[in-house]
């Protein structure tokens, strides 16, 4: 199958989101689809998926002109939307969650589950999957989670895969199984629209690209054509910087400092520092408990063993007022799950922490709250329309920084952030980074977890790789090399 989407207009309003793009993507071919949060990837993906209608344009599927007006029409066309929020059921066996909504029926009217288990092992042995269809998905990892979601849509007789940042919560041993299915696909004709911000991924895994930018098609060609520099610039329209940003500074006072501290199984025997100014760096690869280290030092997982210093004095941290009150502040990992409320609008989302000190007498000081949040708006370049608009209409990145701005309206002295570029694209990425740097400037210590090993070079003077709950190595300088971390991280 070949879909070619011609002249693609949209507009919301006074925004034009898509500006006359043209797209194409065929079977045995894995397309990559990049671009800047807001570039207008998701509105052109929906328009194919047949959530939204284009303003202008076409669609043809092998030169034959069709249009969409429901998921379920361009479902049953061939083309599949797997989200970056999977659509699984936890509670139900592999073999269910394939037919869900599409149940194989008795002639009495129940279930067939010897059917539907048969048909589903007759899928996993034709893509040489090693699922078990009678596991229950609560027990699979993330990637056999997308490799499940994956199958289901193939079931579903699906020709083309749009997959939207299939990898963002996977570990590299994941992703490359997840790889092995794209290729695998591949190979059987499936056609691959892979949308992704992480850029090396597409040099391995795509064989053709898209590059929008502000609803422009502005360049596409052969992935093997092409660089990663190269596609960065024409994502943000400018040389994107690949330099270590770290800087020699001069440190203040020890802020944090940790001493043995143990939480089985998670952790254990982990001693650090950290002082005023500095940008420590923590990684490895998931599940290594850096994590839980972090949310242990902000209050959050309950009785540890070892030792917490703050400004040189033992503490135990119980909870995370507490840890709040120390100046202790912490920007969790998964943005979507932890970190905003999607059912506030943008104003409250950024100054929910900090709520209790502008209330008097059970009212909020409006123009309090607005005023301080405004500061950190213009202080952290967020592009926005109105405050009271739905944190839902931000960005990626943008989101991402109003949560920054909810942590530094605290004021701490010590910033945790945890993976603070997960889903953010490129352009995003390099203002994070410059504001890490400007906090460290200002005396913040601030400690980032992440487990790419890149980001640790740019942007940190020493990192920590941890390895299965315990510190293999402190590296700075020379040592701190992706091949380094690599070797650490797997146990090396």
């Amino acid at each position: 199958m070949k879909v070619s989407m011609n002249g693609i207009v949209k507009s919301f309003g006074a925004n034009n989101v898509l500006r006359q793009v043209d797209f194409s993507v065929e079977g045995g071919e894995i397309c990559a689809l990049l671009g800047e949060n807001g570039a207008g990837k998701s509105t052109l993906m929906n328009i194919l998926g047949g959530v939204l209608q284009p303003d202008e344009g076409t669609i043809e599927l092998d030169g034959k002109r069709v249009s969409f007006h429901s998921p379920a029409q361009s479902l049953h066309a061939g083309i599949a939307f797997i989200h970056q929020e999977l659509n699984l059921i936890n509670d139900l066996r592999v073999y269910e969650n394939m037919f869900i909504g599409r149940e194989i029926r008795t002639p009495a009217g129940f279930i067939n589950d010897q059917e539907e288990r048969r048909q589903t092992e007759d899928l996993f042995r034709k893509l040489d999957i090693g699922i078990d269809p009678l596991s229950k998905v609560s027990l699979l990892d993330a990637s056999y989670k997308q490799i499940v979601e994956i199958s289901r849509a193939l079931m579903m007789k699906a020709s083309i895969l749009i997959m939207d940042e299939p990898t963002t919560s996977l570990t590299d041993p994941e992703i490359e199984r997840v790889f092995d299915m794209l290729r695998t696909l591949k190979k059987q004709q499936v056609g691959v629209v892979f949308i992704s911000h992480k850029l090396r991924e597409v040099m391995e895994i795509c064989d053709t690209y898209a590059v929008l930018r502000d609803g422009v098609l502005v360049s596409s060609g052969l992935v093997r054509d092409t660089s990663i520099p190269l596609i960065s610039r024409d994502m943000v329209g400018h040389d994107v910087r690949t330099e270590s940003l770290e800087q020699n500074a001069d440190l203040g006072e020890e802020v944090l400092r940790l001493h043995n501290l143990t939480l089985e199984p998670y952790y254990r025997n982990v001693s650090l520092q950290v002082r005023a100014g500095e940008v420590l760096g923590v990684t490895g690869l998931l599940g290594d408990g850096r994590s839980e280290v972090f949310r242990t030092v902000f209050g959050d997982m309950g009785k540890y063993q070892g030792q917490i210093l703050i400004k040189g004095s033992p503490v135990r941290i119980k909870s995370t007022r507490q840890a709040l009150k120390m100046g202790v502040a912490y920007m969790p990992r998964n943005r979507k799950e932890n970190a905003i409320i999607k059912d506030m609008d943008i104003l409250d989302n950024g100054t929910i922490v900090t709520l209790p000190r502008l209330t008097r007498m059970g009212l909020i000081r409006r123009r309090e709250q607005l005023e301080q949040f405004e500061e950190q708006r213009n202080h952290l370049q967020i592009k926005m329309g109105s405050p009271r608009d739905a944190i839902g209409s931000l960005s990626g990145g943008n989101q991402q920084k109003v949560v920054l701005a909810k942590w530094l309206m605290t004021h701490p002295r010590l910033l945790i952030l945890d993976n603070p570029t997960q889903g953010v694209d490129v352009g995003a990425k390099e203002e994070i980074y410059d504001i890490i740097l400007q906090l460290a400037r200002s005396g913040v210590a601030v400690v980032v977890l992440s487990n790419e090993a890149q980001e640790i070079i740019r942007v940190c003077s020493r990192a920590l790789v941890m390895y299965h709950g315990d510190v293999r190595a402190e590296i700075a300088g020379e040592t701190m090399t992706e091949a380094n971390i690599m070797r650490l991280a797997t146990g090396g």
